[in-house]
């Protein structure tokens, strides 16, 4: 028998503020958290802009030495849990720590540590390589980090899947708490690569926005004037909880989950095919897993990356799963305001479409202007909306093909 599984803690470090109020408040208020550069000096780049999680000092939240010792993607991710674990009202302990699992989602993982370690071996000499090395940039090393600050023993992993890999760990831990084997795990995702290689290397690739001259408006999802994603950091996490266990202890719940999808393009490995049939499979195996028809759907929170192809296609997609259906959704690109996230996106997404549920609210996608003729549904110009949000799903497309769908919808008793 599948059990219900629901949310009932919520954690955020975004581009948009540290905290899930601020990060929310900003996010409804159309707020973007792009800016120039801070992290190095990015004269000699094409591209200088980024979402940085602004206002951060590691030493607020770790002593010293400790935060020496843990990479920038591990310290979010630890952050934004322990927040969603408070949030939640819920206490590990030893009577229940055997059926509490952390599952999260990292794309890169300590990219800026190896930078930094490869310099040190080339300049220095392989003695000077830190014994810390390596435990700093694996990338399960956030759902390590914070599985031992709980002191959580049930499943333990990561999920190394690009852009896909925070829903992928969502989906993950639904289908762990559905079928049983855990009753609570904390889950999301965590990036931190903003770093003189990660920029260099996805610039490289002409993934990423130029727009230097104005960074608030770069990243502009279904817009005709987009020109690539914008690179962030951060992390979003979720505590995912068994129905019947939340209800007896009295939680607060903000939605439920209900239903996840998965699939490979099998295509190209950074770009969608052009009707994104691999990702309109991913949204129907998440609808059918819900249970949900699509006409029950009134709320997506799309991809949305601002690239010319992947708005088209996932705009393709969406007409192909809802038919005309899709005409009457609301859709919108967080995105927009925070940048792509990576691997920690569809954790925060995630964050965003219980949110979503829980206030009846569909954040707006700023910067759109001029949609593309081929970007022709509902996305929510510029400012937020008020309205009745059933359902809602969330989609995340990663390069090398996955894709990944979570199914969300209104809590009701």
């Amino acid at each position: 028998m599948k059990r219900r599984v629901v949310v009932t803690g919520l954690g955020l470090v975004t581009p948009l503020g540290i905290g899930v109020e601020k990060s929310w408040d900003n996010l409804c208020s159309g707020v973007s958290g792009i800016d120039l550069i801070t992290r190095f000096d990015p004269d000699e780049y094409a591209v200088k802009i980024a979402g940085e999680v602004k206002d951060y000092t590691p030493e607020d939240y770790f002593e010293k030495k400790q935060a020496k010792h843990l990479a920038l993607f591990v310290q979010y991710g630890l952050i934004a849990a322990l927040m969603a674990v408070k949030d939640s009202g819920f206490e590990v302990v030893e009577e229940n720590c055997n059926r509490v699992g952390v599952i999260t989602g990292c794309g890169m993982g300590g990219l800026p540590t190896i930078a930094k370690q490869a310099q040190v071996c080339v300049e220095r000499g392989p003695r000077r390589i830190t014994p810390f090395f390596i435990p700093m940039c694996i990338p399960n090393m956030a759902s390590g980090q914070i599985s031992m600050a709980l002191k959580a023993k049930g499943a333990n992993m990561t999920h190394t899947t690009a852009c896909a890999a925070g829903t992928h760990a969502v989906g993950e831990a639904f289908r762990h708490i559905m079928y049983g084997s855990s009753d609570v795990i904390i889950t999301g995702g965590t990036e931190a690569v903003i770093c003189p290689l990660g920029i260099a290397g996805f610039s490289s690739m002409k993934a990423l926005s130029k727009r230097n001259d104005s960074p608030q408006l770069a990243s502009r999802p279904f817009d005709k004037d987009r020109d690539g994603f914008v690179m962030s950091e951060g992390a979003g996490m979720l505590v995912l909880e068994e129905y019947e266990h939340a209800v007896a202890r009295g939680a607060d719940i903000y939605a439920e989950v209900c239903g996840y999808g998965l699939s490979s393009d099998a295509y190209h490995i950074a770009a969608p095919p052009e009707d994104g049939e691999g990702g309109a499979r991913a949204m129907k195996l998440a609808l059918q897993d819900s249970g949900l028809l699509p006409e029950d759907i009134d709320y997506i929170n799309a991809h949305g990356t601002s690239t010319p192809l992947n708005d088209k296609c996932e705009t393709q997609a969406i007409k192909t799963v809802f038919g005309d259906h899709a005409r009457a959704l609301a859709i919108s690109s967080s995105k927009s305001m925070t940048g792509h996230l990576l691997g920690a996106a569809g954790g925060i997404e995630s964050v965003f479409t219980a949110l979503s549920l829980a206030h009846q609210i569909a954040p707006p996608t700023i910067n759109l202007m001029e949609p593309s003729p081929e970007c022709d549904l509902d996305y929510v110009p510029n400012v937020a909306r008020k309205m009745n949000i059933r359902a809602a799903i969330s989609n995340s497309f990663g390069f090398g093909g996955t894709n990944a769908v979570v199914a969300m919808k209104r809590f009701e008793k």
